[in-house]
């Protein structure tokens, strides 16, 4: 009856029936419970996602033992694991596929970029749409979403959580900026796939099992895809999250944009997004050919040199005049169009946002726990 959603009498002429059809006379004779018997009590069996969790551990230990490249046997399960996922929600209704842009809730990145060298963030100050954005291939290394040579935008949703991200050194000047999300793009919330909510089903449907095992299993995946990972172990475990994110931009119908995921560097309400390669693309500041940038990082008053961090664009002056050639409304500036890039811009920085961060110190919130030591003669507490 409840299972069924079913009237109290429907469901007992529905038991009679079943009862007369599995009915077990030798079985009964001897006093053994037979199904749908009225004497008969049912416990409800607990859901759990044991094989999905072995077929997720058989994946990561075949991307970093067996293939990296071409695993058919990886691109079925993930297939399975994200296949409908954009018709799933949370709880509190919220969907697992967020939109990202102008006019939405997710409409600006916040980006960090650590210096030890002062020539380095100069050359930054100078580009700032260049080398504060997402690398060219040739200097992308492997992150968490990304393998080398592929070139993500990685940001957060505030600029003390950009800040932490790049664990920057005692010494070192972060620059940050913000980055508008200039075009409409669509992303895997993380954050929401912890918390996916059960579809409405029936016990009765032999696929309904099949849909609470892959939702349990959803929702312990967002904990193994952001999990902290050490230095020294980055290069094998981030292979599985590097699949999924190459999966998700490349395969899923309709392809995603990019992945919002939980920061492990800072807490509470901290976002990390990573934008994958194709919706990275920052758009090219403006600039007329020739400009000269000059770009200081302090000033000299009486007291000696200050830190001043200043950018300088000198653009040339025109040769001719428009109206004087009676060619009014005619731009003589030779402006770099220069473009070989056939991605779209995803991003345009904001350059009132750029700010200087010199790090002084860093502090951490730690657990302690005290080291217990023993010593006692070997034998002494030998138990037979």
């Amino acid at each position: 009856m409840n299972a069924a959603d079913i009237p109290e009498h429907a469901a007992s002429d529905i038991q009679k029936i079943l009862e007369d059809k599995f009915s077990d006379f030798d079985a009964a004779t001897m006093g053994e419970e037979t199904e749908f018997s009225t004497d008969s009590h049912y416990n409800e069996k607990e859901t759990n996602d044991v094989r999905w969790q072995k077929e997720w551990t058989h994946f990561e230990h075949s991307l970093k033992t067996e293939a990296r490249f071409f695993s058919q046997s990886a691109s079925n399960l993930l297939t399975s694991v994200f296949t409908d996922i954009d018709k799933m929600q949370t709880q509190d209704r919220r969907p697992l596929i967020v939109n990202a842009g102008p006019g939405t809730e997710f409409s600006k990145i916040f980006r960090a970029r650590s210096f030890q060298l002062d020539e380095k963030l100069k050359a930054a100050l100078a580009e700032p749409d260049k080398q504060l954005g997402s690398p060219p291939s040739v200097d992308a290394y492997a992150g968490r979403m990304n393998a080398h040579g592929i070139s993500v935008f990685y940001g957060a949703n505030t600029p003390k959580v950009a800040l932490a991200e790049v664990r920057p050194p005692v010494g070192s000047q972060v620059a940050i900026a913000c980055f508008d999300i200039i075009r409409p793009i669509r992303l895997l919330d993380l954050t929401a796939l912890s918390a996916v909510a059960t579809n409405d089903g029936s016990i009765f449907d032999p696929s309904f099992r099949h849909h609470l095992e892959k939702t349990k299993f959803l929702r312990n995946l967002s904990r193994r895809i952001t999990i902290p990972v050490m230095p020294d172990h980055e290069i094998f475990e981030y292979l599985a999250t590097q699949a999924i994110a190459d999966f998700l931009s490349t395969e899923y119908d309709p392809p995603l944009d990019g992945i919002i995921f939980p920061s492990v560097q800072a807490p509470d309400k901290a976002l990390n997004f990573v934008l994958f390669h194709k919706a990275a693309r920052v758009e090219a500041i403006e600039l007329p050919k020739g400009t000269e940038t000059t770009v200081s990082l302090e000033t000299t008053d009486e007291d000696g040199p200050q830190r001043e961090y200043t950018v300088v664009e000198e653009i040339p002056q025109k040769e001719e005049k428009a109206e004087d050639l009676g060619l009014q409304g005619i731009d003589f500036f030779d402006w770099d169009t220069t473009d070989s890039d056939p991605r779209p811009s995803t991003l345009r920085i904001d350059l009132d946002s750029v700010h200087i961060h010199t790090v002084e110190s860093i502090e951490f919130k730690t657990l302690e726990y005290k080291v217990f030591r023993h010593r006692w003669k070997k034998g002494e507490f030998d138990f037979e």
